[in-house]
C-alpha cells in the first residue's frame, strides 16, 4: 500500500497486476482518457496475450465495499522486451488526475523494467499534453525526437522521450509495498 497526500487527504494506493476480470473497467477508463482508445479487444490482447507486455492497476480499497472490491484509479500499460522498457498507455481517472497515481504506476514500471535488466525506457507522448510531458521530465526522460501528426482526433505530433541509462531516482525508498512481485521501490513523497 502506498499512501499517496492527494489535497487534504490520504489515498491508500496499491499497485498490482491486471486481471482479465478488470477488462470492463479498464475499458471503461480508456474511453474516458483518450480521444482514439484503444479497443476492448487491443487491451485483452495486451493483458492476455503479448508476451512482453505488463499491465499494472492503481487500486483504491473504498471502506464502504465490500473487502474485496475496490476501484481502479488508473492503468499502465507497458512493455519490457530485452533491454528496453516501452511505456505504452497510462491512464488516470480524471477525479485523481495531479495527487501522484500517475506517477506511481510510472516509477513501478521502471521499477520493474531495471529489475528485468532493461536499461533504456522511451515513450510517445502528445505535444499537447503538458501534465504527462512535466511528469516524465521530473523522472529523467528526455525529449529525443518528434513524429510528425502521429495521433489522430486530434491530429497532432508525438513527441518522443527516452532516459537512457533507466535508473531510480536516488528518492526512491524501499519501505513502500505494490504487489507486483520482488522488492518494491518507490518514492517517499508522491
Amino acid at each position: 500500500m502506498i499512501a499517496l497526500r492527494g489535497g487534504r487527504t490520504m489515498l491508500d494506493l496499491h499497485i498490482l497486476p491486471a486481471t482479465p476480470d478488470m477488462l470492463s473497467e479498464i475499458v471503461l477508463l480508456e474511453e474516458a482518457c483518450f480521444s482514439a482508445p484503444w479497443t476492448r479487444k487491443m487491451l485483452e490482447a495486451e493483458l492476455t496475450g503479448n508476451p512482453f507486455a505488463h499491465f499494472l492497476v492503481a487500486l483504491r480499497q473504498d471502506p464502504s465495499r465490500k473487502e474485496a472490491e475496490s476501484e481502479i484509479l488508473g492503468y499502465h500499460c507497458f512493455w519490457i522486451v530485452f533491454e528496453e522498457l516501452r511505456l505504452m498507455n497510462v491512464a488516470v481517472r480524471g477525479s485523481m488526475r495531479r495527487q501522484g497515481v500517475g506517477r506511481a504506476l510510472v516509477m513501478e514500471a521502471c521499477r520493474l523494467g531495471v529489475e528485468q535488466a532493461a536499461t533504456r525506457a522511451i515513450l510517445e507522448v502528445r505535444a499537447s499534453n503538458e501534465a504527462a510531458r512535466s511528469l516524465y521530465t521530473q523522472l529523467g526522460f528526455v525529449q529525443v525526437g518528434k513524429r510528425p501528426q502521429y495521433y489522430t482526433h486530434p491530429t497532432e505530433d508525438a513527441l518522443l522521450m527516452e532516459m537512457n541509462p533507466l535508473v531510480l531516482p536516488g528518492s526512491w525508498q524501499p519501505d513502500r509495498t505494490c504487489r507486483t512481485g520482488g522488492a518494491p521501490l518507490l518514492p517517499d513523497s508522491l
